[in-house]
């Protein structure tokens, strides 16, 4: 198999369906990442940027008004990345949130092909609740996780650097090196090739073995 059959072209990323419960989702083989973030921490933007698209992840003014889980085919087959709904901001009904929380749930519980999590956060503002509770559902699962710093043009580079920095301490001491940081800034492409080889590492692997993860995503307070 040549280099180019095994390559991962992000920019032909296309929308494959989107998904309301578990069981609508497409079949659980091959390899899967998914990104996961607040709502305005700019994750449609992120995996717009990834794949060099500007339309392909719905970005809304309204944050939380995507609902469901959208799966996007990559170049080569049954691997996908996923855009995940975001929680934690939305201005909705509680009932609605804990609707919204119990399908996340099932995903990353269930979900035997998810090969990592993209966690985004503004780099303003890192590890707010919703952080807080995938971090501590990928303790308790192992799953590798990717913390994407996002809107890094907002801060000055001696800050930014110092927000990784302080997470990768903050984080290593919690998952070891089952997490990885980074900047990333969607208005100056900045950090799109690193972000790229993060995703080539955990889709391109070859599995691990058939355990299915069996934590519990802690309830949101």
């Amino acid at each position: 198999m040549s280099i180019e059959e095994t390559t991962i072209h992000y920019t032909q990323a296309r929308f494959n369906k989107s998904a309301a419960k578990l069981h609508q989702c497409p079949p659980d083989s091959g390899a899967e990442v998914a990104f996961a973030g607040r709502s305005n921490a700019g994750k449609s933007s992120a995996i717009n940027t990834l794949t060099n698209q500007t339309k392909l992840a719905r970005t809304s003014k309204t944050p939380g008004r995507t609902q469901l889980i959208n799966f996007f085919d990559l170049n080569l087959p049954d691997l996908r990345i996923v855009d995940l709904p975001g929680y934690g901001f939305a201005k909705v009904p509680l009932e609605m949130k804990q609707h919204w929380q119990q399908h996340l749930d099932e995903y990353l519980q269930q979900r035997a092909c998810l090969r990592g999590v993209v966690l985004v956060m503004d780099i303003r503002h890192p590890m707010k609740e919703f952080d807080q509770m995938m971090v501590g559902w990928c303790q308790q699962t192992g799953m590798p996780l990717h913390v994407l710093l996002t809107k890094a043009d907002k801060l000055k580079k001696g800050p930014a650097q110092s927000t990784v920095l302080k997470l990768k301490k903050e984080l290593g001491a919690i998952l070891g090196d089952q997490v990885s940081v980074q900047r990333f800034s969607a208005l100056k492409k900045e950090g799109v090739e690193q972000l790229r080889q993060r995703l080539d590492d955990w889709l391109l692997a070859e599995p691990a073995g058939d355990s299915e993860p069996d934590g519990e995503l802690p309830p949101e307070q």
